[in-house]
């Protein structure tokens, strides 16, 4: 059974149709890649699967439940955590506070419900482990807003990660980046989610190609191919109508 399946998933805004009948499947372990040219569509996609913009039609089946416009906490609890596209952390926290709140909203814990010493003991050990996981332990006590872009994309990730999801969707984390930063956002990816389920959008091909198993390519709402990545290289329409551009 697909971890994630999509079907015939239609988006408009007042009129403006933005997917038109998108059909996804994503296997337990895969790492799927969408990839289109800008206003393709790849970011509402992300947004009607986990829950921010209800869909217009169509079906989204996670992990054998349908979980179609359920709010985002919701299918964030069953298991899919997603980053934005715009780094989403709590920039006036440390950086081991961004990750350990993360770890606590993973049970639903509040700020009012005090959880034992020894729980406490064990978050902050989890927390630093996490940290040392995207080589960000010895900038625990830094103030998130503080760090480098490429160090806050990586907590980020860090926090993604931290909730303990069946699935990863990424939503252009090399976005801002130079090659040397996007090369290293690779590698810790490639870390982080290794034997998970991983869904990215992202528009730097070499990141594309580096991390996907499998590629979907939309275009106008509608999917144009879908394989793998030896297979999208070489297809005709694929490169007519986003490969060959130099567009993102």
């Amino acid at each position: 059974m697909p971890i994630l399946q999509i079907t015939r998933l239609f988006k408009d805004f007042s009129g403006l149709k933005v997917l038109l009948g998108i059909d996804l499947k994503l296997e337990q372990g895969e790492r799927h890649a969408v990839i289109g040219p800008n206003g393709a569509g790849k970011s509402t996609l992300f947004n009607v699967v986990t829950g921010r913009y209800a869909p217009s039609r169509g079906t989204i089946t996670f992990n054998g439940r349908d979980i179609t416009g359920l709010r985002p906490h919701k299918i964030a609890r069953l298991g899919l955590a997603r980053s934005f596209q715009v780094t989403n952390i709590f920039r006036t926290m440390t950086v081991f506070e961004n990750v350990r709140n993360a770890i606590l909203s993973r049970n639903g814990r509040r700020y009012s419900i005090f959880p034992t010493l020894a729980r406490m003991r064990d978050i902050s050990e989890e927390t630093e482990r996490i940290l040392d996981l995207i080589a960000l332990l010895d900038r625990k006590d830094e103030l998130a807003g503080e760090l480098a872009h490429g160090h806050q994309r990586a907590l980020e990730i860090g926090m993604t990660i931290s909730v303990n999801p069946d699935l990863i969707l990424l939503d252009e984390p090399t976005a801002g980046m130079s090659s040397k930063e996007s090369r290293e956002t690779v590698k810790l990816i490639e870390k982080v989610t290794e034997g998970k389920t991983l869904l990215i959008v992202e528009h730097d091909m070499d990141v594309v190609f580096s991390l996907a198993n499998m590629i979907t390519v939309i275009c106008y709402g509608q999917v144009l191919a879908a394989g793998t990545p030896e297979s999208i290289r070489k297809n005709q329409q694929v490169k007519d109508a986003y490969l060959g551009e130099e567009r993102k």
